[in-house]
């Protein structure tokens, strides 16, 4: 990202921070989301709210690797709505799981000229050119959910999610304390940095026992649910399912049963259908990393840029997680799941 003047911003020395208040001020109102391909917004319901900016509208870009079906990114949209509807943005959301859809995505709204761009960074090699086409073209883009160690390199200046690997380890480590011996990380999309990197977090930070990996096809439910139940029919000794979003950790509570096994379910991410699942103890916790922040944070980021030239977090990645979410605490994030903003 260039500053106002055009010059490339000065980014100090990176580190991280957590959030703890949404930049730009309340949260508020949801905008009826954007289709997946751009155009006049669909109502996807939700959100919360309170005003709207009066400076000049734009249009504004979110561009993600979403998989058809994940509801995690549905609580993305609705951050992004919510942050779109109070600043006067129109908003064009498009997404593809494929990294040449998803940069060709990116070079459409470059030839559309829209005023920014926020973008995941899931195979941040494949991400590149299109991130430095938009660059050239002086677009500012921003980052979030994924690419935490790598939007440095590509000039980005803001980034919202968290560290993939500290909250692998941080999982590893409760499952440590759970008393854990063997547990199974289910990755849903082979060569997903985030995904990767939680896994060896997980494999890091788990000293209790140790770690498997299962590579599963997200884009074919009906298999994730055949192939991990034969994991857990081949292997009995395995004794905690580690999923890496709640539609695969779900799915894994049903393989668990197909199986007859004792395992324990426990995930990253959440939905409302995990918070149900958390109550009822089919899933023992999950870590929550705030995908509603992360939209709206990536959409306010950019109105204060355009507007004010301002920057979030000094050049170094803005973390909205991790936190654990389990039956100690389901009942405050409840409420917020039921509308559809955690």
């Amino acid at each position: 990202m260039k500053s106002p003047n055009g010059d490339r911003a000065v980014r100090p020395r990176r580190g991280v921070r957590l959030v703890a208040l949404a930049a730009g001020g309340a949260l508020v109102a949801a905008l009826a989301a954007c289709s997946s391909t751009g155009g006049k917004p669909e109502d996807s319901g939700g959100g919360i709210g309170a005003g709207q900016a009066d400076t000049e509208r734009v249009t504004v870009a979110m561009v993600t690797h979403e998989v058809p079906g994940d509801s995690f990114w549905d609580l993305i949209r609705k951050g992004a709505e919510t942050a779109a509807a109070k600043d006067n943005i129109e908003l064009r959301y498009s997404s593809d799981p494929e990294a040449p859809n998803q940069a060709n995505l990116v070079q459409s709204a470059i030839d559309s000229k829209v005023a920014g761009i926020a973008v995941t960074l899931a195979k941040p090699d494949a991400m590149a050119p299109a991130v430095a086409a938009a660059q050239a073209a002086g677009i500012p883009v921003v980052a979030f959910n994924s690419g935490f160690d790598n939007f440095e390199q590509q000039g980005i200046a803001q980034y919202f999610g968290q560290d993939e690997k500290l909250a692998g380890i941080a999982a590893g480590r409760r499952l440590t304390a759970d008393g854990a011996k063997k547990a199974l990380c289910v990755i849903q999309e082979q060569g997903q940095v985030a995904l990767e990197s939680r896994c060896a977090g997980v494999t890091e930070g788990f000293t209790g026992g140790s770690t498997e990996i299962l590579n599963v096809n997200s884009k074919d439910m009906p298999s994730v649910e055949a192939t991990i139940t034969a994991k857990l029919q081949q292997d009995p000794s395995i004794d905690h399912v580690v999923a890496l979003g709640a539609p695969i950790a779900l799915t894994a509570v049903q393989s668990k049963n197909n199986a007859a096994s004792n395992a324990t379910i426990v995930t990253f991410d959440t939905n409302s259908e995990l918070v149900d699942a958390i109550k009822s103890g089919d899933v023992k916790w999950a870590v929550d990393q705030q995908p509603f922040l992360q939209g709206y944070l990536a959409v306010d980021s950019l109105w204060l840029y355009l507007n004010n030239g301002n920057t979030i977090g000094g050049g170094k990645p803005t973390l909205t997680g991790p936190a654990f979410i389990d039956q100690s605490n389901i009942d405050s994030i409840a409420e917020y799941a039921q509308g559809g903003t955690r």
